[in-house]
């Protein structure tokens, strides 16, 4: 069984993905976002049918996982052993072929994979899987966008971040849609940290696999402590569910932010059961092209504070991924015409 997270970031992803490693039949990694990073990329790799082209899209998947920021324990990536796993040369193959040499590794039977920016390929996704199982998760957008200005990655403002949110949001609902309740499971982030026993067994149910209680001591774990030391983003995961977590935007979020937020998103906000705080249901804003370009003043210079005041060794964790795909991005710019794929 192949299983995708979707939805946003700083939603209660990697929360999710620890308490789901709890199950013996699952195994659930920090994610490396292989499509993420590399689907934009794939012109620089040529014809995949060309051996060496095909064996360098494995090496750059590989080293991808191998400078993961959250280590993938016990797992080594034999590249001969990814081109047998790989039922198709194309990128999808590849990405699944590492996630199956990863669960052999773990001896699980299926794996989840946590990248939540997966939703951007949905439709890849159903093409090359067999009857792929998803889990929406969603949190209030106020709050995440009062979480997404504390991390060093992402947007800033307000106003991205309400339209980032929504977009994405409506990919998924849509997806819902569509897919529909067999392979498509949601959960809010308000559901998850108040009533996580319930939440699990539901999902539990959903991907026919037993409720192990401790799901919930999933920050007791060793896959918990090895994200907490990676990086300042993920240090809540060696502690307790925080039952309270919620509605923190009403405390610290100024007036016009939660405004702005509900102008742009009041609708996605409504349609998952959200309560508007600051604005009458169905209210619209004008915002001028003035506006928006404050808005992207402000959200750079935001972005500039947040890594000023990032942790240097969690920055360093960050950046050697990022210095792969830069790589990758110059090698194809340095390949003559004939090499480059059109697409």
């Amino acid at each position: 069984m192949n299983i995708f997270m979707i939805g946003t970031p700083r939603s209660g992803a990697n929360l999710l993905r620890l308490m789901l490693n709890e199950l013996p039949r699952i195994a659930a990694p920090h994610p490396p976002h292989i499509l993420q990073r590399l689907m934009p990329l794939m012109p620089n790799y040529g014809d995949l049918e060309n051996k060496e082209n095909f064996a360098q899209l494995i090496e750059d998947a590989c080293r991808l996982v191998e400078l993961n920021p959250v280590p993938w324990e016990g797992v080594t990536l034999d590249r001969a052993d990814i081109e047998r796993r790989s039922r198709r040369r194309t990128l999808m193959g590849v990405y699944e072929a590492v996630y199956d040499a990863m669960a052999a590794a773990w001896e699980a039977r299926s794996w989840c994979c946590q990248s939540l920016a997966n939703i951007a390929y949905l439709p890849q996704i159903e093409a090359h899987f067999r009857s792929p199982r998803y889990i929406y998760l969603h949190r209030d957008g106020r709050d995440v966008a009062v979480s997404s200005r504390k991390s060093v990655t992402g947007e800033k403002h307000f106003y991205h971040l309400a339209r980032e949110w929504a977009a994405t949001q409506l990919l998924a609902i849509g997806m819902r849609e569509r897919i529909g309740p067999n392979r498509f499971f949601s959960i809010s982030y308000e559901s998850l940290t108040s009533q996580p026993e319930l939440t699990m067994r539901q999902l539990c149910k959903f991907l026919g696999v037993r409720f192990n209680p401790s799901m919930l001591e999933f920050y007791k774990s060793d896959e918990a402590q090895r994200a907490a030391e990676s990086s300042d983003l993920w240090a809540n995961v060696v502690r307790p569910i925080m039952t309270g977590n919620t509605r923190k935007f009403l405390h610290e979020a100024s007036e016009e932010d939660i405004r702005l937020f509900e102008s742009v998103a009041g609708n996605v906000l409504t349609a998952l059961g959200y309560e508007l705080a600051r604005i009458p249901r169905g209210a619209k804003r004008i915002i001028s092209e003035e506006d928006i370009g404050r808005f992207d003043t402000e959200n750079r210079r935001l972005k500039e504070e947040a890594l000023r005041r990032t942790n240097a060794e969690s920055l360093v964790r960050l950046d050697r991924q990022t210095t792969l795909v830069h790589e990758i991005r110059l090698r194809g710019q340095m390949a003559p015409p004939s090499m480059r794929a059109i697409v």
